[in-house]
């Protein structure tokens, strides 16, 4: 089996190199990453709940779906994939915004990346992979927010730098398409 690698970056988004993830996520360095969310035509979007045994926020909720491309492979190329892989279903996606962070675990592994938001509309059935995903909802974003709101634990700390930049980006869609 590959063991999977990440593309290391600069804060400008320049690959510098490549490492092993797990190898990148212990020494905390920066490197692309992304962040899939998907809504529905009324306006709801697909969260998971991120498998249990996952090697950070295991059970926590977060957006459609995430991960890293891999060296030689686009972040729009690796978006599409893992969609496929973690949702069971495909779709057309816009990345949006990119933003960095980073964030140290209990466990000791860092989150240092360089994520690409991207998002995409999708109304058909879902079939998520169980290694990946312990659980789905499609819900509003005010009920997304509650949620967040009285169990800010339960969520991934990237969906919370996201959702609130995604939800503006959506909202002035929304506006402008009136």
């Amino acid at each position: 089996m590959k063991i999977p690698e990440v593309i290391l970056v600069n804060e400008s988004d320049e690959a510098i190199g490549q490492m092993e993830k797990m190898e990148a996520h212990q020494k905390g360095l920066l490197h692309r990453a992304f962040s899939v969310f998907v809504v529905n035509d009324a306006g709801e979007m697909l969260i998971q709940q991120r498998a249990l045994d996952k090697y950070h926020s295991g059970g926590l909720w977060t957006n459609t779906c995430c991960s890293h491309p891999e060296p030689g492979e686009t972040t729009l190329e690796a978006a599409h994939r893992r969609l496929t892989e973690e949702m069971g279903f495909d779709c057309p996606l816009q990345e949006i915004f990119s933003f960095t962070y980073k964030n140290i675990f209990n466990n000791g592994l860092t989150e240092h990346e360089f994520d690409h938001v991207l998002v995409g509309t999708y109304n058909g059935p879902v079939h998520p992979n169980a290694d990946e995903v312990n659980s789905y909802q499609t819900l509003t974003p005010d009920t997304i927010l509650n949620m967040m709101e009285k169990e800010p634990d339960s969520f991934t700390v990237w969906f919370h730098k996201a959702l609130p930049m995604v939800l503006e980006h959506l909202r002035m869609a929304t506006e402008v398409n009136k």
